[in-house]
């Protein structure tokens, strides 16, 4: 699960994304301040919007938002005042976690490509990145896979140019911080972030 806000941007809506869906397969049901977000075909509920979303808790965040407790009990809480009964609970592990690169190479086929080795808390992944400043040694936020981006792309294992990718080394502008530098490059974070933690909770934290 992922939370998005950004009242300057849209408005004070909180944008839920629960699952990655073809747009061709959502509809669309609303329920008073909630728009419910479902497959056609299934009726699966795929994430939801929550409109005058301040009016149903605290958010003093902009940008992607740590799921924790308090977050979704304001979920839960604007969900249950327009009539769903859906709970939605927390969840397992965070999507985005801080990463250490513990080694980098060039791709064997792609001069812009780089084959990193990264320490995320709970094993080693390797990640073919493309951005220009990623080196070894550096800590950074991961998105692994199953993780929504804020675009909406899901990030899956996948092969780069024949090498096996799982996970992406994340930019500030791909994560969409109010902060996002306007240079290209992966976001390099200091040695006061954890190795295996959840990014966001620790940046907005």
């Amino acid at each position: 699960m992922n939370v998005f806000y950004n009242k300057q941007g849209i408005g004070d809506t909180l944008l839920v994304s629960m699952k990655e869906i073809d747009k061709t397969k959502r509809s669309v049901e609303n329920v008073g301040d909630v728009a419910r977000l479902y497959h056609k075909d299934s009726e699966e509920t795929v994430g939801y919007h929550i409109f005058n979303a301040s009016s149903y808790g605290t958010i003093d965040r902009t940008g992607m938002l740590a799921v924790t407790g308090s977050l979704l009990d304001t979920v839960q809480t604007a969900l249950k005042a327009n009539g769903i009964k859906e709970q939605l609970e927390l969840p397992e592990k965070p999507s985005f976690v801080v990463g250490y690169v513990k080694d980098k190479k060039k791709h064997p086929d792609a001069d812009k490509l780089s084959v990193c080795q990264v320490e995320t808390g709970d094993g080693t992944h390797q990640i073919v990145c493309g951005a220009p400043n990623v080196a070894k040694g550096q800590n950074v936020v991961v998105a692994l896979p199953g993780a929504t981006m804020p675009t909406g792309m899901k990030i899956k294992k996948s092969k780069l140019r024949g090498v096996a990718s799982h996970g992406m080394i994340c930019s500030a502008k791909e994560l969409v911080l109010p902060d996002a530098s306007k240079e290209k490059g992966i976001l390099v974070l200091d040695e006061s972030y954890e190795i295996g933690s959840d990014f966001l909770a620790q940046y907005h934290g």
